[in-house]
């Protein structure tokens, strides 16, 4: 896809009006598309406190100047505001749809949705067209079940997007691909948008882009990281946070799970029937076979569906990764929902008999049948606890009593990789513009492994990878295939296809930390700051078990190294943007009346 016709299909769901809308070529210069086109596309749609779940929220199923050209999966942004934290959301998904989806927009670079269906709709896209059908015969139906019965490649929500679960995900190819984190298909379900239909081939490159993907695929496939996604992808993970220390554990109360082996990659090896995109150059996630079919489990499966709840036997997990999967629910989100569910019922916080379970079950670490159950009746909003975590975890808690059982950064659910055995995590997980995040920047990667690294190192790091992920999402690079660009950033890519966006690597770095900054501006304006990122006080209660048996982390230095943050990114002490810092990056004439902005940064 090239930036010669740049312009968005806007579709008003309340009027059933379908336009489109011209991208601004500096928006395209600036921003390039993805995450970066977004950002600035939802900074100037959006008013401060809008509802994410209101009809003025917008959705965006955003694609990149180089969608079905990039080598690995063909992937599209869903972003929003989040009705989880409230925070600018991207959420990424890929697979049959999101290729689907590059030739079905003839050229656009996406679709942006607003607006409330007074009844149930489905949006067919194809060759550049859009409809919008009725769809009451699919509401309440699971993901599976509205994929088989759509024709074309689907993106649906199940039942907890219908029942505007805050953590539910947009679901493509049958459940197998899942645009996760921060609720996107809770705006998709309040906005009655049961699904959306791409029907598309990207357009083949000409023998230039043919000659490139084949190079970068043989380059990817010779890196550590290529090798690695070839041998195991994310489902080693539990393995490699077991051995180093930073698996969370029942609830976050241990730092390593005696059955992590069990539900490890040999496990998964020894249950696949054949891997995603086998033989395509860059394989997929393994496919297993569960009771109610098949399912591709993720890295977050084991992590927080297998070691977070205690659960040692690798089809359970997967059952349960596939019960997530088909009712559309985030499963980082929902392990610490079950979690936070079974602690708070063995302190006292609530009763069992309000848990959604049959009469007689009690909730706890390593049932299998009380984790399905707890999970199926929060998709389901049923009244009590399960309705309470519908909205996460620190919305139950602030409900129901338990705020320090199970921790959150901006309303968002941990991921399991416990930063009490990887200190920098705690900077990446506070400082993420979605909330709590892994994959803006993931420093146990490299810390755990005895660096000696000082707090100065550990910024250094942390911003780096923000910065360059924020680049490499606005190309909407594939997660793994991705890591053969950042030597360049895209910028041989995006020359070769004559981009509107820059081509020289130090211009795209520079339009990553942009990005980055106007995230921050739009999160500002939201009414984030420095107070919503704090320690949560489970990283300061010492870990027990594994390699970081005994160690929490001291809130006074957390505060110390954020500041040092702050400073780093020309922020203030409470977070907020330079005007410094807007001028270097030519933001002074974007940013509004509504947001602050700090006259000086921090000082480390």
């Amino acid at each position: 896809m090239t930036d010669a016709a740049a312009h968005l299909l806007e579709v008003d769901l309340t009027d059933r009006t379908v336009e489109r809308e011209p991208v601004p070529e500096r928006w395209l210069a600036d921003y390039i598309g993805g995450k970066g086109l977004g950002a600035r596309y939802l900074y100037d749609r959006l008013d401060a406190g809008t509802d994410p779940l209101g009809p003025d929220n917008h959705l965006l199923f955003a694609l990149g100047p180089l969608s079905g050209l990039l080598p690995g999966e063909t992937q599209f942004a869903a972003i929003t505001r989040s009705p989880l934290t409230g925070t600018f959301l991207d959420s990424y998904s890929g697979g049959d749809f999101a290729d689907a989806l590059v030739g079905a927009v003839d050229g656009a670079l996406g679709i942006a949705i607003t607006g409330r269906a007074d009844e149930p709709v489905v949006l067919e896209l194809d060759d550049g067209e859009a409809t919008l059908s009725p769809a009451a015969d699919l509401w309440g139906r699971d993901v599976v079940e509205t994929c088989e019965a759509l024709e074309g490649a689907v993106a649906c929500v199940g039942p907890a997007g219908e029942n505007r679960v805050t953590y539910a995900t947009i679901a493509s190819d049958g459940g197998d691909h899942h645009a996760g984190r921060g609720g996107a298909g809770a705006v998709m379900g309040a906005k009655r948008l049961k699904a959306v239909v791409a029907r598309g081939t990207p357009p083949e490159p000409d023998p230039e882009i043919a000659a490139l993907q084949e190079t970068y695929k043989r380059r990817y496939r010779e890196t550590d990281v290529g090798r690695w996604h070839a041998a195991s992808a994310t489902l080693e993970t539990v393995d490699f946070a077991d051995e180093v220390g930073v698996l969370s554990t029942r609830g976050w109360q241990e730092g390593s799970f005696d059955g992590a082996s069990d539900i490890g990659i040999e496990a998964v090896r020894e249950a696949a029937i054949d891997r995603e995109r086998d033989g395509e150059g860059v394989v997929g996630g393994f496919r297993v076979e569960t009771d109610a079919g098949e399912s591709v489990p993720r890295g977050g499966t084991p992590m927080s569906l297998g070691a977070g709840l205690g659960i040692d036997d690798f089809d359970a997990v997967a059952a349960l990764g596939g019960t997530c999967d088909r009712l559309g629910l985030d499963v980082i989100s929902a392990g610490n929902a079950v979690a936070w569910a079974i602690r708070a019922a063995e302190e006292g916080v609530v009763d069992p008999a309000e848990m959604g379970l049959d009469a007689d079950a009690r909730p706890a670490f390593g049932d299998r049948e009380a984790a399905r159950e707890t999970i199926e009746a929060i998709a389901a909003r049923e009244p009590g606890v399960p309705d309470a975590l519908a909205d996460g975890v620190e919305a139950a808690a602030d409900r129901l009593g338990g705020a320090d059982l199970v921790p959150t950064i901006k309303s968002m659910e941990v991921p399991a990789y416990d930063p009490r055995g990887s200190p920098t995590m705690a900077l990446a997980y506070a400082t993420s513009d979605r909330g709590a995040c892994h994959r803006r920047s993931l420093p146990a990667e490299t810390e755990v492994f005895g660096e000696e690294w000082d707090d100065a190192d550990r910024v250094e790091v942390v911003l780096r990878e923000q910065t360059i992920t924020a680049t490499l999402w606005s190309l909407i690079a594939d997660d793994f295939a991705g890591a053969v660009l950042e030597d360049d950033l895209g910028a041989e890519w995006l020359a070769a296809v004559d981009a509107v966006a820059p081509t020289d690597p130090a211009e795209l770095l520079r339009a990553g930390e942009r990005i980055w900054t106007l995230t921050r501006l739009f999160n500002v304006r939201e009414g984030f700051d420095a107070a919503d990122e704090t320690l949560p006080a489970a990283f300061e209660r010492p870990v027990s078990g594994g390699p970081a048996d005994g160690r929490g982390i001291d809130a006074g230095w957390f505060d110390r190294l954020r500041r040092r943050y702050y400073a780093a990114r020309e922020w203030d002490e409470n977070g907020v943007p330079s005007q410094g810092l807007l001028d270097r990056l030519d933001l002074l004439d974007v940013v509004d009346g509504e947001t602050p902005v700090a006259r000086e940064p921090v000082t480390q």
